[in-house]
């Protein structure tokens, strides 16, 4: 492994200040040379490290010179490295598909009986934070009580109202899936402690970009795949649940790596006198896992260790901050308003709510979309607003351009 990790690192000065670090490792990622890209909200680009780890990867399967056990090994070390970026115990992770496979997995295993009832704020969610939910509302005669966001915000004093003593779960997104507000998770999962109330995170939209601590949050499980802010592939992601949680809950689902017999025994052992889970999280691990999603994976957290995410969590928040300011200085309806808390490394233009995924109910949303995009632009429209998303490889140059370009496109509207 020391020749992989010398080749992640490669052309950083880890003894550099974070500016230096975070100009450097720009370097490594030969789209945001291509584009202004700010789409990371719907995928990360890949940097060459990761293309490096996948390219030596497809050549010792294409020639089969590959080693079961190096493969079981990388996973491990992958888990360790998220578990590191997170605050938590290699224990506590389990390997998944993607946010929605972790998210489900709580969901099928939590002891839910009829007549409890769960909360969380829907037109803020993704999908795949609600229809869980939904499922297990019909599998289990259990309420799904819905809170309204407060002008794109996620309510969290709502939510801690709208618990009683028959809630077990609270859900959020730590970045919300549109417009992208940070939500404050911190005085939401002390209330929930307070009342013995179950404190569940998507963080699909932060996880990579903003520092994570799950310590920090006091989060009960959190979720999240690795193709956006963890900068890596499609089918491949972590749930973390707190070891003393874990403990409690028993698997919809379980496969081998999910039983313990034995810390030597082979991947096909079987102990047929007893079933005995795997202790925490890796409980929910199941068959061989996305052996090439962990490898890129691993590949991209040791360069987001190497730099560290408060680090990257500070130069993203500057650049939104300065866009955001760039952009209601033309005159156009950011949403949030003025920079503050709510604003992490997402900008949304336009108003919040209706539209499509593709298209805002606003035309003159849809003409700047076009303009931006028509101009090297990467971007994405979702719910009616113009959704920018920025990582450690943007920079002020980024920032000007979509100000100019849009600044030019106001001109020509009147």
């Amino acid at each position: 492994m020391d020749g992989e990790q010398n080749s992640v690192t490669e052309g950083i000065d880890l003894t550099s200040n974070a500016s230096d670090k975070i100009e450097a490792a720009r370097s490594l990622f030969p789209g945001a040379a291509r584009n202004v890209y700010m789409n990371v909200s719907v995928r990360g680009l890949l940097s060459t490290r990761v293309k490096e780890a996948v390219d030596r990867y497809l050549d010792e399967h294409s020639t089969g010179e590959w080693d079961k056990q190096e493969l079981l090994a990388s996973v491990e070390e992958t888990r360790q490295r998220f578990a590191t970026l997170i605050n938590a115990s290699p224990d506590e992770i389990a390997i998944t598909k993607n946010a929605s496979d972790g998210l489900n997995m709580i969901a099928g295993s939590l002891p839910w009986k009829a007549g409890d009832n769960l909360i969380l704020c829907p037109e803020v969610e993704h999908p795949n934070n609600v229809y869980p939910w939904m499922n297990v509302e019909r599998r289990f005669g259990v309420e799904a009580r819905s809170v309204s966001p407060d002008d794109g915000r996620i309510p969290i004093q709502q939510m801690i109202d709208a618990m009683d003593e028959r809630t077990r779960l609270v859900t959020v997104s730590t970045v919300t899936f549109a417009p992208g507000f940070v939500t404050d998770v911190e005085t939401l999962t002390k209330a929930s402690r307070e009342r013995g109330v179950v404190c569940v995170v998507d963080a699909a939209q932060s996880a990579g970009v903003l520092h994570t601590d799950v310590e920090q949050l006091g989060v009960d499980a959190l979720a999240v795949a690795t193709q956006k802010g963890l900068l890596a592939f499609y089918g491949m992601g972590f749930l973390y649940c707190r070891r003393q949680l874990a403990n409690q809950l028993t698997p919809a689902y379980l496969a081998r790596f999910g039983v313990a017999v034995g810390d030597d025994a082979h991947e096909t052992a079987m102990d047929l006198d007893r079933l005995r889970l795997a202790d925490g999280a890796r409980r929910f691990d199941l068959g061989n896992f996305n052996y090439l999603g962990a490898t890129a994976a691993n590949a991209s957290l040791e360069l987001l260790l190497d730099i560290g995410t408060r680090d990257i969590e500070a130069h993203v928040r500057s650049l939104a901050a300065q866009l955001a300011s760039g952009m209601r200085d033309l005159g156009l309806p950011v949403a949030g308003g003025e920079p503050g808390p709510h604003l992490g490394h997402i900008v949304a233009v336009g108003k919040s709510g209706g539209g499509r995924h593709y298209t805002a109910d606003d035309p003159a949303m849809n003409s700047l979309y076009e303009h931006l995009s028509t101009n090297g632009v990467k971007l994405a429209i979702r719910r009616g607003v113009l959704r920018l998303s920025m990582h450690l490889y943007n920079n002020d140059e980024d920032v000007r351009r979509v100000v100019d370009l849009s600044r030019e496109w106001r001109s020509a509207q009147r």
